[in-house]
């Protein structure tokens, strides 16, 4: 009897295996792995770097298959590729197999610990983690009623019987190789993005993205205006469709970054001054020479008449030349200090009179005298001066003596102006003085007049 329905619960272990093989999801993974897309298989996740702080106390967190361990920094680890691990009845249940792994060393690549609690070790390295673990579809029943759990990273865990249905999920679908494959959605051309978006594929989805320089605003893409976002450019932003660029101001150009502007040199680059350039930032600025000014253009630059600006530069004549002017003097002077004119004493230089002529200079001129003007009767008894002998008796209707003066007139005198004055003598009695110009007025130009004290007066009037 007691065989009897021995045999009754064995088969219908052995059915309730079958069926639970029938249809395995793949990518459903147990308490400590996750499921990785591109192996097509279960991989184990590493608690000892996602989880902040794991491990309390000091301890040093261990990262093993399906969980981690904490165990003392001075714990040394023993890894065991090759020693084979005995199975654990299943009879036994869960919490056989975690006092089992709680007094044994793990399998292959397992650790050597103590103090594990609600873990398993199972043939091929694998772990139960815990009773969810034991009734999920990664455990089934073996023939001799023995709990076996495959393990996710095992390849053999793909069924070779093509028969076998693959239940995949949202975004995968079954390869002929009975693989759950990513469906690319964008090349298939089943996704929905707009045709401002783009697709892009995902591992089991897809997302839509906005071209570079848009941003979703709801279900659209908007332009971004970039120029709203200081500080793009250096002094001006100019927002484009999905994009912008920078301009600089007038005396200014874009560095090879695009977004810095630097100065331009207009005095090296392309000087359209006509004298002198001075570089300033953002500009420049034309000078001109001394003797020139700024024409109204601001870049050419005219002569300046120094002549008409005053009537003062120059004692006789200015003459304007270009970027100066120059001072002229009349014929027989000579221009001193660039301004003033001196006459120029030509009987201490270079003259031409004869050896019996005497050199007279005057403002702008020379003339040349006869050293003794003096003639007959009348005899020169010092310089200039000619006496009539009183023992001749010619000289007794002639003046007693003649002197002789010469002085310069200058021409640019105003007029009637006086000239000079002559006095006769007192020294005879009852002598009756005659005053007259004897040559040389021959134009009228000179005049005689008498004072108020018998003196003449010599003078020029203009004719």
């Amino acid at each position: 009897m007691l065989k009897a329905l021995f045999l009754t619960m064995l088969t219908l272990a052995l059915v309730k295996s079958q069926d639970t093989e029938e249809t395995i999801t793949y990518t459903q993974c147990t308490d400590g792995y996750e499921w990785d897309p591109v192996r097509q298989q279960c991989k184990d996740i590493d608690e000892c770097d996602i989880v902040p702080d794991a491990c309390k106390g000091g301890m040093k967190c261990v990262n093993h298959y399906g969980g981690y361990l904490c165990l003392p920094k001075t714990a040394q680890i023993i890894v065991n590729n090759e020693q084979p691990q005995q199975e654990t009845p299943a009879a036994e249940g869960v919490g056989a197999a975690a006092n089992a792994a709680a007094s044994s060393g793990t399998g292959a690549g397992g650790v050597t610990a103590t103090g594990m609690a609600a873990s398993g070790v199972m043939p091929g390295g694998g772990f139960v983690a815990s009773a969810a673990a034991v009734a999920g579809p990664e455990v089934q029943t073996g023939r001799n009623n023995f709990v076996i759990r495959r393990n996710p990273a095992d390849p053999q865990r793909i069924p070779s019987n093509p028969s076998h249905r693959i239940q995949c999920a949202t975004g995968y679908e079954q390869s002929e190789h009975n693989v759950c494959q990513d469906i690319d959605e964008c090349t298939a051309g089943t996704h929905n993005c707009r045709t401002d978006q783009v697709c892009i594929n995902l591992r089991g989805s897809f997302t839509c993205q906005c071209l570079p320089g848009y941003q979703k605003r709801g279900e659209q893409c908007v332009d971004i205006d970039e120029c709203t976002i200081p500080p793009y450019c250096h002094q001006r932003c100019v927002n484009t469709p999905g994009s912008f660029y920078c301009q600089c101001s007038p005396g200014f150009q874009l560095a090879a970054n695009n977004y810095t502007c630097v100065d331009i040199n207009e005095c090296d680059a392309s000087n359209q001054c006509a004298q002198q350039c001075y570089n300033i930032l953002g500009s420049f600025i034309c000078q001109c020479n001394q003797g020139y000014e700024l024409s109204s253009d601001r870049l050419n630059c005219e002569d300046i008449d120094e002549c008409r600006t005053s009537s003062y530069l120059c004692q006789y004549q200015c003459v304007n030349e270009p970027g100066k002017f120059s001072c002229m003097c009349p014929q027989g002077y000579q221009v001193v200090r660039s301004r003033t004119c001196q006459d120029i004493n030509e009987c201490e230089t270079t003259n031409e009179c004869r050896e019996d002529e005497m050199c007279w200079n005057y403002h702008g001129g020379f003339r040349c005298y006869p050293r003794n003007p003096c003639q007959d009767p009348y005899v020169l008894t010092s310089e200039n001066r000619c006496v009539c002998p009183v023992s001749s008796a010619v000289c007794r209707e002639l003046p007693q003596s003649i002197v002789y003066k010469y002085m310069s007139i200058r021409s640019d005198r105003s007029v009637p102006s006086d000239i000079f004055q002559i006095q006769a003598t007192t020294i005879y009695a009852n002598t009756i003085n005659t005053f007259r110009i004897k040559s040389g007025n021959e134009n009228g130009e000179f005049y005689l007049r008498m004072d108020t004290v018998l003196k003449s007066v010599m003078g020029m009037e203009r004719v």
